[in-house]
Order: C-alpha cells, then sequence, then structure tokens
C-alpha cells in the first residue's frame, strides 16, 4: 500500500526545509515530508560563505535587488514585493536566529555558523512533525488523476501537492521534461577565470579594490574588487562578469579576452596624470613609487610590463613609455583559458523555462498542484547572498499557495 502525503516536497536543501516548514506552520493539517536523495539534507547550506551561510543580502528595494539576477530578474519583481529580504530578517529572528549585515551588504548568522541555520531548520521541522525521508532518490513522477506519484530507492507515495526543490539536479529535470516542462540547459554560473599571464604569476592574493572588466567583443561589463589568485583572477568583479555572461562564456568555451581599467580612469585623463607625475616625482624610481592607490605589486607588475626598468626614474620615462603604462592601467588584456567553481558554491544558469511558471504562486502553468521553489528554475543571481532569497521567497510563496 502506498504511503499519502498531503505534500511531498522533493529536495531537502535550503528551499525544501523552508517551504515544509511555513507549509507546517501555516495549516497545521496538513501532513508534509521532504524527500532527500542523500544521508544528509542541507548540503549547500553547510558550505555556504564558507561554512557561516550568506543567509541574504541588505538590499531593501524589490527593484534594485532584482538587479543580481541575470536570469530571473524580471519574473523575481512581483514575489519580492511579497516577501523579500526584511521578511527573511524577520522570519529567521522569529525563529531564533539574529542575522548581522557585513560592510559589503552581506548578511550572516551573528554566531558566524551555518550550523545555526541547519539546526534552527532541523528543530522546526521537527516540533511541526515534517517527516524527513533521507536516501530517498526520486526515481519517477506520475499524475494519477488528481494524485502525484512518486517513486523512490525506498517505496512508492501519493500526493495532492508536490514541490520540487532539488536545485540543479539533472536527473529531476529531466523527469520534468518527460511530463512537458521545457529545460533550459544548464551552464556554470558563478565561476573564476583562469589566466596565466607575467603580470600576475607571483602575485596571488593581491587585491585591487575597484576595478572595471568587459569582456571583449561582447557588451558585458562589471565593476568592484578583483583578486588574484594563484590560478587567475576572482572576487566580486569577476564573479558577477561570470553570471552575467554565463550564456556566452559557456558558446565560447571558456576561452575569450578581458579588458581591465584598474584605475577606472580613461586612457587619456591617465595620461594627463602620468605626464604630471613624471614632473612631480622627477627624482624617483617609477617601479618602487606606487600610484592611483594601487597594491604595490600589482603596480609594480604593470611597470615592468610596460618596458620600464626597475631602476627607470620618472623623468626619465619617454612617450613611448607613458603610453604604455597608461595603457596597462587603463586596458590591460588577459587571456583567460578556462574557469574554476567558486569555492563549493557551484551555481547554474538553467532549469525549468520560467514562461511554464505562475509567479504569484511558483505553481507549474502546465500542472495543476505543481510547485517549484529555489534554483530548479531558470533563476541565478550573482553572489552576496541573492541565490538563497531567492530560494527563500519562493519557497514562502509556495508555503502560502499551498496553506491557503
Amino acid at each position: 500500500m502506498m504511503k499519502m502525503y498531503d505534500v511531498i516536497i522533493v529536495g531537502g536543501g535550503a528551499a525544501g526545509f523552508f517551504a515544509a516548514i511555513n507549509i507546517a506552520e501555516q495549516n497545521p493539517f496538513l501532513k508534509v515530508a521532504i524527500f532527500e536523495r542523500g544521508s544528509e539534507g542541507l548540503t549547500k547550506v553547510k558550505v555556504s560563505g564558507g561554512g557561516r551561510c550568506n543567509v541574504t543580502h541588505a538590499e531593501f528595494i524589490p527593484s534594485e535587488l532584482v538587479q543580481n539576477y541575470p536570469r530571473g530578474e524580471k519574473e523575481l519583481l512581483g514575489p519580492f514585493h511579497q516577501f523579500m529580504t526584511g521578511d527573511t530578517i524577520e522570519w529567521f529572528e522569529k525563529h531564533g536566529v539574529e542575522l548581522k549585515i557585513e560592510e559589503d551588504g552581506r548578511m550572516f548568522p551573528v554566531s558566524d555558523s551555518s550550523r545555526t541555520i541547519i539546526d534552527c531548520f532541523l528543530n522546526e521541522a521537527k516540533k511541526h512533525k515534517v517527516e524527513i525521508l533521507y536516501n530517498h532518490s526520486v526515481k519517477s513522477i506520475e499524475k494519477e488523476n488528481s494524485l502525484w506519484q512518486i517513486e523512490t530507492t525506498q517505496a512508492n507515495f501519493l500526493t495532492e501537492k508536490l514541490v520540487i526543490a532539488t536545485g540543479s539536479n539533472t536527473k529531476i529535470w529531466s523527469l520534468l521534461k518527460s511530463l512537458g516542462h521545457t529545460i533550459l540547459q544548464p551552464v556554470p554560473s558563478l565561476f573564476t577565470f583562469n589566466i596565466k599571464d607575467e603580470r600576475i604569476n607571483d602575485i596571488s592574493g593581491v587585491v585591487a579594490p575597484n576595478v572595471e572588466i568587459h569582456i571583449r567583443d561582447s557588451n558585458f561589463y562589471s565593476e568592484g574588487p578583483l583578486l588574484i589568485t594563484h590560478w587567475g583572477m576572482s572576487a566580486p568583479a569577476i564573479l558577477k562578469l561570470s553570471a552575467f555572461a554565463a550564456l556566452e562564456l559557456a558558446k565560447r568555451k571558456y576561452k575569450f579576452q578581458i579588458e581591465i581599467n584598474f584605475i577606472k580612469k580613461t586612457g587619456s585623463d591617465c595620461l594627463d596624470i602620468l605626464k604630471k607625475l613624471k614632473n612631480n616625482l622627477a627624482k624617483k624610481s617609477v617601479f618602487k613609487s606606487a600610484q592611483f592607490d594601487l597594491p604595490k605589486r600589482l603596480w609594480q607588475q604593470l611597470v615592468l610590463a610596460s618596458e620600464i626598468d626597475v631602476e627607470t626614474r620618472w623623468a626619465e620615462l619617454n612617450k613611448k613609455q607613458l603610453e604604455f603604462l597608461a595603457n596597462q592601467l587603463t586596458k590591460a588584456v588577459f587571456n583567460v583559458d578556462g574557469k574554476s567553481t567558486f569555492k563549493e558554491e557551484f551555481v547554474t544558469a538553467g532549469g525549468i523555462d520560467l514562461k511554464e511558471i505562475n509567479f504569484k504562486t511558483f505553481e507549474s502553468k502546465l500542472f495543476k498542484n505543481l510547485y517549484f521553489a529555489g534554483e530548479v528554475l531558470n533563476i541565478d543571481a550573482v553572489t552576496g547572498g541573492f541565490n538563497f532569497q531567492n530560494a527563500w521567497t519562493s519557497a514562502f510563496i509556495v508555503a502560502k499557495s499551498i496553506s491557503q
């Protein structure tokens, strides 16, 4: 005999737990279960933010918040008017988790531990009698009259309402495709750039605080901090670019060129400043006197790349060297050859076509009582807590829709 639930949630991640807890809170008469394919859930929550869990971002205006979503910007505007950052903060505080805002706007639990979030979810699930079925990998999903029939590796189940919150799970996408949903091919959306270049080979760990980067032969552009790593480049400026240009970079097989303006000035303005420095710092070594608030090691590499010797003084610079240096500072070109995953946080562009979703409820337009939450949809964001905010918002609206 098949076991019956009122609501089954496939996926024991952030969106799945958040949906389950909110459903059980809003309607305690519903029998709710979470199916998790592994032996433990919330694994992505565990590693988020380096183990601290970047819960959300301190952006409180929906029209500003949506600009952090390369895919989903238009669709999330309405949902964010229903549940967004302030609601997230209030929800966690009500459930005993205080959040704090860091300088860059990212928000973490005051404990600085993802365990706080995990324990909160597990305790609330237990309190509200949400059943968590581990090692239940879904094998098939079928519609039987008004009910959903789910076959897992352990047993068969029936439910009236089905929530898919599996993130970037290709097996679940295949099952949904066989039902008739359109799946947009997933590609990586949050990654660092692999670059081998003499200018950065020996200066890993150096941060340029505010740069402009654009992908050559495209309109893709970003700005912000840039980190030199032992494999190439990372930090927000790169990660944001990787997210917004995800589909284009996949087409290029991750071989492309970027142009970096390290000082956010035009080439001609930079040249004018360098000419003044030539007079004002005449007797000083160009190599040793870093300018434009650039880290000393980065400045020195750009000086050497401009065919300026270590011993050269400012007064000795010729027109060609000044132009070369201005070029390195404002239009430095780097060849990117490949990508690396950003820490353990793997995000993809791709998933269920957003045209097939009712964003007032996050219900399928193709099937009644089939709902989606989180990254199983073709929605993704830049780094900084935005992907989690999508999970909380979509899961809360799903819960509200199901509970009413």
